[in-house]
């Protein structure tokens, strides 16, 4: 991120406080024996009802308080069991670190695809997770560029993002799954264009091309949804995000333009049983029923009303003409998959850190 005499007003910095607030609050809501319901109200548990902690990442929020009442309404006609969730939302990258580090969550959403890896490294997930149904992928979308109303700017791809004054807002990928998505988009973009011209990749030139749109950059949040608060706020001309974090926006009446970029990544988000949890807990077949109940058709269609892409066939098909298709569309494989990216992109000495770095 820039410094000098920019003043970032929502610049937010997630470390050890936030993982220490996470286990805290967690901690806090074991020991007084109460669980959060989606209506608002708290509800002490009895005997026969299960309690399922809950780590998500902040963009899911909303589509699963819309969720929830219906798997608990399911589970109660099924078993006659109450389903009590406590639930906690954070950028992806904060929550699977306070997963790690003691926050005991039964399920865990996430935005992407290593941060429960790193969580199955810990010991705490196996190692085989994207074995599950759809490979543990409950929702998909893609990344977007939002302007405002009438797009004063003419942005029309990632391109535009370079020009002098236009400023840009992502999240910070240190924190959020969203930002690694959108650096994603960004550097894979930059080598197809050189692949296109060259025949070849050249991470050379997607490092530069990452770069030029970092050098307008203006604010950097902790989590997706933070970027969003930010730039609902006024602060920016263009943000890139989720496809779905911009349509569930114009949905509720607020007045965004999306546009679609040429080249732009598929990201697919992750819902998984955290083994070592659910186990201690005595909660894995509630557990194991709720995700599996995010693939369904009910959920599914809930996400699509939020924005999402479903990953059900049914549901996608349903849900085809709202979403726009870029000219072309890759997948984290084409950056050669998680692990790659890991290393490329965002080890100490990766391309991230070298282009925060000016080097």
């Amino acid at each position: 991120m820039k410094t000098g005499n920019r003043k970032h007003r929502f610049k937010r910095k997630a470390g050890l406080f936030d993982l220490f607030m996470l286990i805290m609050m967690t901690l806090l809501l074991a020991g007084c024996g109460t669980a959060k319901q989606q209506a608002g109200t708290v509800s002490t548990a009895s005997p026969g009802d299960v309690t399922l902690v809950l780590g998500a990442y902040s963009v899911a929020k909303d589509a699963l308080q819309d969720i929830l009442p219906l798997f608990q309404a399911e589970w109660k006609a099924k078993t006659g069991q109450h389903v009590n969730f406590q639930e906690s939302y954070e950028a992806s990258g904060t929550q699977a670190r306070a997963i790690i580090g003691g926050f005991k969550a039964d399920v865990g959403i996430l935005a992407m695809e290593n941060d429960f890896n790193k969580i199955s490294k810990a010991g705490l997930l196996r190692k085989d997770w994207k074995k599950d149904t759809d490979n543990a992928m409950i929702t998909r979308s893609i990344v977007v560029l939002g302007t405002r109303q009438g797009n004063p700017l003419g942005i029309k791809d990632f391109d535009d993002l370079t020009k002098p004054g236009v400023k840009v807002l992502y999240p910070n990928p240190k924190t959020s799954g969203g930002a690694q998505w959108d650096i994603n988009a960004i550097y894979g973009a930059g080598l197809k264009r050189s692949e296109e011209e060259n025949g070849v990749k050249d991470p050379k030139a997607a490092k530069e091309f990452l770069a030029s749109v970092h050098r307008n950059i203006e604010s950097m949040d902790k989590s997706g949804r933070a970027s969003m608060a930010a730039f609902e706020y006024g602060v920016g001309d263009v943000i890139v995000t989720y496809e779905n974090e911009l349509l569930a926006r114009i949905a509720n009446g607020v007045a965004y333009d999306i546009v679609v970029p040429k080249r732009t990544i598929l990201i697919e988000n992750p819902a998984v049983v955290i083994d070592s949890y659910a186990d201690e807990h005595g909660v894995r077949k509630a557990a194991d029923a709720f995700v599996a109940f995010l693939h369904e058709s009910k959920a599914q269609e809930i996400f699509a009303e939020h924005g999402f892409r479903p990953v059900q066939a049914a549901a996608a098909d349903h849900w085809q003409s709202r979403f726009k298709q870029p000219e072309e569309l890759f997948d984290i494989s084409y950056l050669g998959g998680w692990k790659e990216v890991a290393s490329t992109l965002y080890s100490p000495r990766g391309v991230w850190y070298q282009v925060l770095a000016g080097k």
